[in-house]
């Protein structure tokens, strides 16, 4: 079981200085477009005692920019509202169906007042999410199901929450072909973590506070399974072996004991509808968010420079985006 920052690393390698490059510390004018497509979001909430999850949805733009640093959020759009409580950390995951990108903003609650919560944004970024590619999340299935025992068995995206002591909150996706995703262990559950936007967030954070929560999806069904625990990193051969997808076997792998595990429905994922749309919004492209993003990066030294040349071709990060991530996904 890996207990230090330093174990991590020698298994997953450093967190890259390049990855906060695309980070922002606002809401730019590429985030409100987003926003404004966007039916459907994850979202986390963290206070010393707990990590909660839950999933907000309804019609495109359902969340909107007050100003550059906050975020409105209705209420009414939370399967679970009374989550979003004043001064809990938050980390949100925007979806916007047929892109494989997802929108990561994350922050605090400010505010919450009968109908309304407010976010103050601390970080705002794309990420190359792989495990919606993996788990084919836009395409969706109609398996026989009953109980929670099929639902994990069938599941193929996971939306993890996690936080630190300093309640920096973090929702990372995770997606695997059904019966690889989650796996029953000794009386809990089991899921890989596989190459990824090498941040490392949910991982440093389960090191700082063992305790996770997520939500399982089937895409398709809106029900979904909701898991909660305390967790444990293991690198060890035997308990990584079974999550093998062509000839790749990842590096580390995550435990939940005893979790307590809940199979419910949820009023967000049938108000989103996800995935019904017929085809991505034509004026959203991920390589040019990214490109802009890292213009916008306040922190600029040489390798922020060095980035800037490189994406500041749009062409070259969408072949990046459309060729090397799915080759790559393993």
């Amino acid at each position: 079981m890996l207990r230090t920052i330093a174990e991590l690393e020698a298994q997953a390698g450093a967190k890259p200085a390049a990855i906060d490059l695309k980070v922002i510390d606002h809401l730019d004018g590429h985030a409100c477009r987003w926003l404004r497509a966007s039916p459907l979001a994850f979202a986390a909430f963290s206070d010393a005692q707990r990590i909660d999850v839950t999933i907000a949805g309804a019609g495109p733009g359902f969340a909107t920019a007050l100003d550059e640093k906050q975020l409105l959020l209705p209420r009414a759009v939370l399967d679970e509202p009374e989550q979003a409580r004043q001064g809990r950390g938050v980390g949100l995951l925007f979806l916007v169906p047929g892109i494989g990108e997802t929108l990561r903003i994350n922050g605090s609650v400010a505010n919450v007042d009968g109908e309304t919560l407010v976010v103050a944004v601390q970080e705002c970024y794309l990420h190359c999410a792989k495990a919606l590619l993996r788990s084919d999340f836009w395409q969706p299935a109609q398996p026989a199901i009953n109980g929670v025992g099929d639902f994990l068995r069938s599941s193929r995206f996971m939306a993890l929450a996690t936080a630190d002591t300093a309640l920096n909150t973090d929702l990372s996706p995770k997606g695997d072909p059904a019966g690889l995703l989650a796996q029953p262990c000794e009386g809990g559950i089991r899921f890989a973590d596989r190459p990824g936007n090498r941040r490392t967030d949910s991982l440093r954070n389960m090191l700082q506070r063992p305790h996770a929560s997520a939500l399982l999806i089937v895409p398709g069904h809106t029900q979904v399974a909701h898991v909660q625990g305390m967790v444990s990193i293991s690198a060890d051969p035997r308990l990584r072996q079974p999550f093998t997808v062509r000839d790749k076997t990842p590096k580390l792998v995550t435990s939940i004991a005893s979790p307590s595990i809940a199979l419910r429905p949820s009023s967000a994922l049938a108000r989103a509808k996800p995935w019904t749309a017929v085809a991505p919004p034509a004026d959203i492209d991920p390589a040019a968010i990214f490109a802009a993003h890292v213009k916008l990066h306040k922190a600029r030294g040489l390798g922020a420079m060095v980035a800037r040349g490189l994406v500041s071709i749009p062409s070259l990060m969408r072949k990046s985006l459309d060729v090397d991530y799915k080759r790559n996904l393993y």
